[in-house]
């Protein structure tokens, strides 16, 4: 009994340490990441061109950036569910919504001569935050106590 309470605590510490692995990569962002929409969508961005950028360094930005997120996120779902089959769906899923984002990002940002502001956005939070994880979680406890 001891032993269980004690590996729960363990394991409710690991989650709660890539939790804050998820706080740092925001907090961090200014330094870790090469990301010129961090000011642009800060500020009214409707009235403004988009900013001066290089596609390569910006990719790999969120190549970073995206694969700490799903680093943590991953660890927080095999914590929660301890199911090797289910880190292994949500890392592929992770990956093909990486691919997707990232190519509708880039053909919305170099593919038209106004790009829409809106779209960039939100095309964007989904690539630098931690989202899939607030989806992934709520539905896979539902599986499992639907079964």
């Amino acid at each position: 009994m001891l032993k269980e309470i004690r590996n729960n605590k363990l394991r409710f510490l690991f989650i709660f340490l890539s939790l804050i692995g998820l706080v740092c990569v925001r907090f961090f962002e200014d330094v870790l990441f090469y990301d010129p929409f961090l000011n642009f969508f800060k500020s009214h961005s409707q009235n403004q061109s988009v900013p001066e950028l290089n596609d390569v360094k910006l990719f790999f930005g969120f190549l970073f950036r995206y694969s700490l997120n799903t680093f943590f996120s991953l660890s927080i779902i095999y914590l929660l569910f301890k199911q090797l089959q289910l880190v292994k769906f949500s890392a592929i899923l992770f990956l093909v919504l990486f691919l997707l984002f990232v190519i509708l990002f880039f053909v919305v940002l170099r593919c038209t001569n106004e790009p829409d502001y809106l779209i960039l956005f939100y095309l964007r939070r989904f690539l630098i935050q931690p989202l899939f994880l607030i989806l992934f979680i709520p539905a896979f406890y539902y599986q499992q106590f639907s079964k």
